[in-house]
């Protein structure tokens, strides 16, 4: 978690800040990304429903999260959508989608690492994790499960800076490779952004999140051309809202030997 005054360094953009146990967890064999077991999914809505119990005291009361222009998620409609976001809380982005989500269900694009932490890791997937795959053969599982997800018109969310940089209130720069999946489904982009705001009398910033869109691919354009296009709309939006942040909690410096 982030401090007052704590100051993280990095060489590259895409540098991981925070380093814990466990972060080289992988998928072990067998692993399921789409579970059609009735008591498994039984056990999933409840412990999907004990986690939006948790995200509603944690994110409200400790983040201080408030949510402007969410109804900008209306758009959606009956279809599934996808919403990008800048990844700056280690545990809150979490949790965060979840209320964001509501009244649909949040499915979260995650690395394979955190299937390491103790004990949460193992429920991941029960709390709408979609963990990406670390081989072509399993990319269909992952890509089958994605699909149904949309087709339930549920809303997926996607961390494209990848690593979190706790507290940090730009954006940084991310690939387009994420945007892959709206381009392919022909779905609806949104924009997620995180800002940190002074609460007055107190050190620690309350977590304003805003949301933009909806972000349509441009069918008039070649594929890769309308996943750039794409890309650059969504981040562009990020970055506007960015600029809401008026603290900073944490500091962040690029090391004397990181590459230029």
């Amino acid at each position: 978690m982030g401090r007052p005054g704590k100051t993280y360094q990095y060489r590259n953009w895409d540098d991981d800040v925070i380093f814990t146990k466990h972060q080289e967890a992988s998928i072990p064999p067998g692993f399921i990304w789409l579970h059609t077991n009735l008591i498994y999914r039984f056990a999933s809505t409840i412990v999907y429903g004990l986690c939006i119990g948790f995200a509603t005291i944690y994110c409200r009361l400790f983040l201080h999260v408030t949510f402007r222009n969410k109804r900008c998620l209306r758009t959606q409609g009956k279809k599934g959508a996808f919403i990008f976001a800048n990844h700056t809380q280690p545990l809150g982005d979490v949790f965060i989608p979840m209320l964001a989500a509501l009244p649909r269900r949040a499915y979260t694009v995650a690395e394979a690492a955190n299937l390491g932490i103790p004990i949460v890791g193992k429920m991941l997937t029960m709390g709408g994790a979609l963990i990406l795959p670390a081989k072509l053969s399993q990319m269909i599982q992952f890509q089958r499960a994605m699909t149904v997800r949309l087709k339930q018109h549920q809303r997926v969310f996607i961390y494209p800076e990848a690593h979190v940089w706790p507290y940090y209130t730009g954006i940084r720069p991310f690939p387009n490779g994420a945007f892959h999946y709206p381009v392919s489904a022909n779905v609806a982009s949104y924009a997620m952004t995180a800002t940190y705001q002074q609460r007055r009398g107190f050190a620690k910033p309350r977590m304003i999140i805003y949301f933009d869109g909806p972000f349509y691919p441009d069918l008039t354009l070649p594929r890769k051309v309308r996943q750039e296009k794409l890309h650059d709309e969504v981040r562009q939006a990020m970055v506007v809202r960015s600029r809401q942040s008026n603290v900073q909690y944490a500091k962040y410096q690029r090391r004397p030997d990181a590459s230029q």
